[in-house]
């Protein structure tokens, strides 16, 4: 395939692509930079791409997985290698004052911005982080399934998410 039919035919579906890589990442810029990584693969299977009857499918596909392969590895990284220094100063018991009114700051933030939270959502984390309740039971307590205890726990943790980079912005 030349690079001008390659330019003609996928190119125009770049658009698409961000839009699921968007989607998936929820970061510009890690969105930006799969579609890279997938034209880059996509050129180096140039020679092999002639015979493909659906690009936007077969794009489309590749996007997804390269996305899921992002969010995995970030998921394992955050896991396996926590931060040592906010390990330390959440776990320090010798914390100077002014790291002491610094997290307490920000814990008090973080409050505040959960108690704009919708109540299902508030007291769903509430019940998960301060009470470390298992899933069945915040449901037997909520009145929800487990699978709607999951899904308000996670607009919850973006919502908040989103209030303090917002409040952090400022």
């Amino acid at each position: 395939m030349s690079s001008e039919e390659f330019n003609r035919v996928w190119l125009p579906l770049s658009e698409r692509f961000y839009r699921v890589a968007y989607y998936i990442l929820e970061s510009e810029a890690e969105a930006q930079d799969a579609v890279q990584d997938l034209f880059v693969k996509l050129w180096r299977k140039r020679d092999f791409l002639g015979a493909v009857n659906n690009p936007l499918a077969l794009g489309l596909t590749m996007i997804k997985n390269l996305c899921l392969d992002r969010v995995r590895s970030a998921s394992r990284s955050r896991t396996v290698h926590p931060d040592p220094e906010l390990m330390a100063s959440v776990t320090a018991p010798d914390e100077t004052l002014d790291e002491g009114l610094i997290n307490r700051e920000n814990l008090k933030r973080i409050r505040d911005c959960m108690a704009r939270l919708p109540e299902k959502q508030r007291k769903v984390l509430e019940m998960r982080i301060f009470e470390n309740m298992p899933y069945s039971e915040i449901a037997l307590r909520t009145g929800l399934s487990e699978i709607n205890v999951r899904v308000k726990l996670s607009e919850a943790r973006k919502k908040l998410k989103r209030m303090t980079s917002d409040e952090d912005n400022r």
